[in-house]
């Protein structure tokens, strides 16, 4: 075992990694903090301090949304290796199946909760008719980069270059890192 002495305490270190990988392993298994917090005996403030000193930042939070993309798999794939953290990229028939079965409220209700989630990310690159760039714009402000892929209504799916989307992704995140150094 391996102990340390603070003062008059002897601590193992092997029991407090123990319990360290014990408090993350419930969070990546989806509990909240207040529940590890409550099922390990601690404050749920550690658990809050103790995921904020581990946090790797890798420049901005990005978002990337687009409809109807042609080749979506490829892109959501290079998008994830770049570690793009929010990615809804739709083809026109996906596009056309959220909406089926659905009444004005639950479309409604649903798309504000997209609207919620894009607004926790510094940048959000969407990919989408002018007329949606624009209604995007409105109401994400700053923190939106527009790319049009077409005049209004788009009713085939678009394809994307690859290359361009990962080097419009590199750039948004050295942008951040320079400022975050500057």
């Amino acid at each position: 075992m391996n102990f340390i002495r603070i003062g008059s305490k002897l601590l193992s270190r092997n029991k407090i990694m123990m319990a360290l990988d014990k408090i993350l392993e419930l969070r990546v298994q989806g509990y909240s903090q207040l529940e590890v917090a409550k099922l390990c005996g601690i404050d749920r403030s550690f658990i809050s301090r103790l995921e904020t000193l581990g946090e790797v930042k890798r420049g901005n939070r990005v978002a990337v949304v687009g409809f109807p993309i042609q080749n979506k798999v490829e892109l959501h794939q290079i998008l994830t290796e770049l570690g793009v953290e929010y990615i809804l990229l739709l083809t026109e028939a996906e596009r056309w199946r959220f909406f089926a079965n659905k009444d004005g409220t639950e479309v409604f209700n649903e798309l504000m909760r997209i609207v919620a989630d894009l607004r926790g990310y510094d940048v959000v690159i969407f990919f989408g008719s002018d007329m949606r760039n624009s209604v995007i714009e409105s109401v994400l402000g700053e923190k939106a980069i527009t790319i049009s892929i077409g005049e209004s209504p788009i009713t085939e799916d678009v394809y994307l270059n690859p290359e361009s989307v990962r080097k419009l992704v590199e750039k948004v995140r050295v942008k951040q890192v320079s400022k975050e150094r500057g």
